[in-house]
């Protein structure tokens, strides 16, 4: 049976000496992880430079289809597929470099998603056979490149293409925060691990430095290698000013690939070497804000995060003080979006102590607020604190000399006081900041300045209305931002929820489809799409789509309870166990998958453990009447009629619109000898479903009535 390989050793000898015994297919490629080297994606950049190419023009079809996902990874393709479109960017009266939106902290594991599907589409009509692909150095990979392998190894099949991913003896740890995907669950759950020694043999061990041209091929390999003892020892023994002219050189040469189309430099070596060349002070900043500034603009946040540290560690608060204070304010925002608030909390503080600018102070104090509003974990956000420090931002904002500059931050923080309103529940006033921050925008601003913030606004007023059940003003919203901002995908995913909730299921598929067209693939939105599908009576397309929700992210509970919905009402019933039971490992206390597992048991025969299933579910939630129906039902088969009619009584009280719940408990009560109350419910279903079966029930019910009567 094939496999894909994590080999953890202390040496390259020893990896290639492992590799060597596995019997492994012929190597695709080998590539280096090492973020070092081009930042966010460089071992996936590296997999798609070799094969995307050739793909697309086998299967230009792919373009489309996964045009972001290919020129955010890997901007080097960017020529090859169609671009990326932000409309309120290209505005002529958009200021130069200005921002409409930051991703969402799980755009980058969409994005790992969507090249995973690509490399499944490039591979399976290739032609050229099963395939290894070896990875190094995958402990130190950008976050981004973790996301991807560890997407890769559960979801490529070893028989097309074999992951070897390559670390030192230790396994790689998790990125602090709150990783959307872990790379050592997934190593330990799809791969088989090969272990070498733990100490490198003795041909490995260092030896003597070696000379000037030993040091040049260690800079020459972006000081990655930490296998060639010599180089680094060459190197290490060089004084910092002998050094920086092989820094020099090595930027110089990755200067003129970034120039000539290789951007991917720009975000990991090319920074690296500037910072340790002639010039750290000025073009090895300005590299490192370049950097951040895109990994922040494309929601790499962990990897802005490094840079902004190393920024701040390189800039002199007295020399060049707008620079620090940028990299320190980016670096907490970047913290806080990679779900790393404690960090950001820290640094906020340090920022504080450093400056006594009312602007600095203004950003940070908000800044902060929304740590206490929306990063910390729920049990930890606090909205007296966090409208403290919203508060003492707007009382600065008051305070700013340009009126341009006082309106904008007044509103931009008043919209930050909204979402603590809506924390606090209390919407209306939420909205009144919003409405009042649009009036005056529109009043103190000129036609096209600051439109971003402007649809900003709006959004937000979009998602306080439908989250208040205001759904009409909701629609009028949304359809005012998507004609000035008609490309990001959040638009029509929340629309798409508005409209499912006015019982608009055809429009709300249309909507989901669209924000899959702008994004890449995200569990959501599939799911979303299958419900409104499901509605539609599309039960192919609700079960592809449950089925694709699953494969994004196998863990999503109410996919696995739709799904296996589904297949029971398809008389799939193993299938549909097996997706409970998946479920149940995940959350064992879930009632509805407690309740249908309750089900499935009870259709195999197997009524004790039906019985124990029911009863948790009923336990973990006493208002949920289909359990109590499925009891019923239950109760009925075993014989025991009193308690089966107790349960379909406590079903029908929570759900009196439920017919079923109604029929199966005049059922019972026909079984109890009860016709009279049995035929007067079988009579009301009568006169509102029409049901023939409860014609038959209640002229049955009467004739039995009437035989008991006669023979009193």
């Amino acid at each position: 049976m094939s496999s894909h390989y994590w080999i953890s050793a202390a040496a390259r000898r020893e990896h290639e000496r492992l590799r060597a015994g596995l019997g492994l297919p012929p190597v695709l490629a080998t590539v280096d992880a090492h973020r070092r080297l081009r930042g966010p994606y460089t071992a996936a950049g590296t997999i798609l430079r070799l094969l995307a190419p050739e793909a697309l023009r086998r299967r230009p079809e792919l373009a489309a289809r996964h045009y972001i996902e290919l020129q955010e990874s890997t901007p080097e393709l960017a020529p090859l597929v169609p671009p990326i479109r932000r409309r309120l960017e290209q505005q002529k009266t958009a200021a130069p470099g200005e921002v409409s939106r930051y991703p969402a902290r799980l755009h980058s594991l969409r994005v790992a998603h969507g090249l995973v599907d690509f490399l499944l589409a490039a591979l399976a009509d290739a032609d050229r056979g099963p395939r290894a692909l070896v990875v190094q150095h995958v402990e130190h990979a950008d976050v981004t490149d973790r996301e991807f392998l560890a997407a890769a190894v559960r979801r490529i099949p070893p028989e097309l293409l074999t992951l070897v991913l390559s670390t030192g003896t230790e396994a790689p740890a998790d990125p602090p925060g709150a990783p959307s995907v872990s790379l050592p669950e997934a190593l330990l759950a799809h791969t088989t691990r090969i272990t070498g020694p733990a100490r490198p043999a003795p041909d490995d061990a260092p030896g003597a430095p070696g000379g000037p041209a030993d040091a040049r091929r260690y800079v020459a390999g972006d000081c990655t290698d930490e296998e060639d003892p010599a180089a680094r020892a060459a190197y290490e023994a060089l004084a910092p000013a002998d050094r920086a002219p092989l820094h020099d050189a090595r930027a110089a040469e990755l200067a003129a690939r970034a120039e000539a189309g290789e951007t991917s430099w720009r975000l990991g070596a090319l920074p690296f070497h500037l910072m340790r060349g002639s010039d750290p002070d000025g073009a090895g900043l300005d590299a490192l804000r370049w950097a951040m500034d895109r990994c922040k603009y494309l929601g790499f946040y962990h990897a802005a995060a490094e840079l902004g540290h190393e920024g701040r560690r390189g800039a002199d608060p007295a020399l060049r003080p707008d620079l620090w204070w940028l990299f320190t304010r980016e670096t907490g925002v970047c913290l806080a979006a990679s779900g790393r608030p404690d960090e950001s909390a820290v640094l906020q503080e340090e920022a504080r102590t450093a400056t006594t600018d009312p602007a600095h102070h203004m950003k940070l104090a908000y800044e902060t607020g929304m740590l206490y509003a929306r990063h910390y974990p729920e049990e930890r956000r606090d909205e007296r604190r966090a409208r403290a420090w919203v508060n003492q931002s707007i009382a600065i904002a008051g305070l700013l000399p340009d009126p341009k500059e006082r309106a904008f931050y007044s509103v931009f923080n008043r919209n930050g006081l909204a979402l603590v309103e809506v924390r606090a529940g209390r919407p209306d006033e939420a909205l009144r900041l919003l409405d009042e921050g649009i009036a005056r925008l529109d009043r103190e601003l000129g036609l096209g300045e600051r439109t971003w913030h402007r649809v900003g606004l709006r959004y937000n007023r979009a998602q306080v209305n439908g989250m208040s059940g205001r759904f009409e003003d909701a629609l009028a919203d949304y359809a005012e931002i998507i004609a000035s901002d008609d490309d990001f995908a959040d638009h029509y995913f929340n629309r798409g929820n508005i409209l499912r909730r006015l019982g608009r299921p055809a429009e709300a598929a249309a909507d989901y489809q669209r924000a899959l067209t702008l994004e890449p693939p995200f569990p959501e939105a599939y799911y979303n799409r299958g419900d409104a599908r499901l509605e539609l009576g599309d039960t192919d397309g609700a079960l592809a789509d449950f089925s694709r929700t699953l494969e994004l992210e196998p863990a999503h509970l109410e996919a696995l309870l739709a799904r296996a919905g589904l297949l029971a009402d398809q008389g799939d019933s193993k299938a549909a166990l097996a997706d409970v039971d998946t479920g149940l490992r995940h959350a064992p206390g879930h009632a509805h998958l407690l309740c249908l597992r309750g089900r499935l048991l009870a259709e195999e025969g197997r009524r004790p453990e039906a019985r124990t299933a029911l009863d948790a579910a009923l336990a973990a939630a006493p208002e949920l009447a289909e359990a109590w129906a499925v009891r019923g039902e239950l109760g009925f088969e075993e014989g025991a009629l009193p308690a089966a009619a107790a349960d379909f009584d406590r079903a029908v009280a929570l759900a009196p619109e439920r017919a079923e719940f109604r029929f199966n408990r005049a059922v019972v009560r026909e079984a109890l000898g009860d016709w009279g109350t049995a035929a007067a419910e079988f009579e009301e279903l009568l006169a509102t479903t029409g049901d023939p079966e409860a014609r038959e029930h209640r002229d049955s019910c009467l004739r039995a009535a009437g035989r008991s009567g006669a023979a009193r």
